[in-house]
Parts: C-alpha cells; structure tokens; sequence
C-alpha cells in the first residue's frame, strides 16, 4: 500500500490508482465531466484538477490520469484548485449553456454567468468524448467518433458516413455527463439521433 497525504489527511492507496480513486476510495469527492469508471480516463474536462505541494512549489494536475505515489501532498479543493474550476466552468458555460448539468456545477462554484461570448443557446454537448471511448472501449462498436476541427468539431459516425456499426444499445446515452444525448433511434447522418445532439455539433 502507498501512504499520502490529501487534505491533510493521511490515506492509503493501492498500486495503479489514480488519485481521483484514491481520493474516492477515502470518501473524499473530486468533480469530473469526462471520468467514467467503465473507460479508461482522459483527463479531458480537467474539472478533476488537484493541487501537488512540495515545499513552496506546487503544481496542477488532472487527478484522474495522475497515479497516486507514496509521499505525495494533494489539495483537492484549494483556492488555486477552486479558481480554475471556476475558470473552466466559466468557459463550459459559454460552450454548453443549455445543459443544466453545467449550469447545477458552476452554481456550486458560485458561477452564475460568464464573461465568453456564448457560441449556440441550445448546445449541451462539451465535446468531452467519453460517448466516443464507451462506444469503442465498452460496446467494441467504434460507431461513434469526434469529427472535425477547432470550432467545427462534432461527434458523428466515423466521417459523417452512414454505417450500420451502432447496435442502438444506447450506452452513450447513459455515460454522455451533461445529457447532450438523446435516445430516439432514428437515423441521422448514418447513426441513430442518439448520437445527434451536436451532428451532436456548434
């Protein structure tokens, strides 16, 4: 067992934990978009950021893809810590105001509105791509990818070409952390509407 330090407490951790586990497995809750425990993690939203203290350094990292390792110093909800997420919900608020998931977390942060110009009233997806990982790493299906670039990135089939991958099972729809998923089974640019909540686009 490993022995670190997180919010002042002493906890153990199990070899090839992450520190998002490790903190879960001491009933210590880190905010996530982009972790699901059926994937493996990607550290994309970084919600889940934790501050690493030595001495009078410190650093961020994504406590989802960072192991835990015997010694170590974590702050799960530092004013440093806190600050970003406010910071990164600022800016999901611009990307995704419709999703009442986004809007519930940045109210517990006590953001309310943000100062980014808001791109789409209606869009709920953040593009975090754990639809896209479920589909591959859980139902094998591949169905689903993220397509495009920048501004124009979206999730779809495999290059917005129909297919008969998806199987309908609708695991996205369960795993998708702000319901920018819908389940009505009808076929859209080669893959059920399930999948269309921004193709699923901006």
């Amino acid at each position: 067992m490993l022995s670190l330090t997180i919010d002042g407490n002493k906890v153990e951790a199990e070899a090839g934990w992450s520190l998002l586990d490790t903190a879960r497995q001491n009933g210590i809750e880190i905010p996530t978009l982009c972790y699901h425990e059926a994937v493996e993690p990607f550290g994309a939203c970084r919600l889940c950021v934790v501050e690493l203290r030595q001495g009078n350094n410190s650093r961020l990292v994504a406590s989802c893809v960072y192991p835990a390792e015997q010694g170590l110093d974590v702050y799960t909800a530092s004013e440093k810590v806190n600050n970003v997420r406010r910071w990164i919900l600022e800016m999901l608020l611009s990307e995704c105001p419709a999703s009442s998931e986004i809007r519930e977390m940045a109210a517990q942060y006590g953001v309310q509105t943000t100062r980014f110009e808001i791109s789409d009233p209606e869009q709920e997806c953040i593009l975090c791509g754990l639809c896209v990982r479920a589909c591959a790493q859980v139902v094998g299906a591949n169905a689903i990818s993220t397509v495009g670039r920048g501004a124009q990135k979206e999730i779809g089939s495999p290059y917005l070409t129909p297919g008969d991958d998806c199987v309908a099972c609708g695991t996205c729809v369960t795993v998708c952390p702000t319901g920018a998923m819908s389940a009505r089974f009808e076929r859209v640019r080669g893959v059920p509407s399930v999948v269309m909540a921004r193709s699923v686009k901006r």
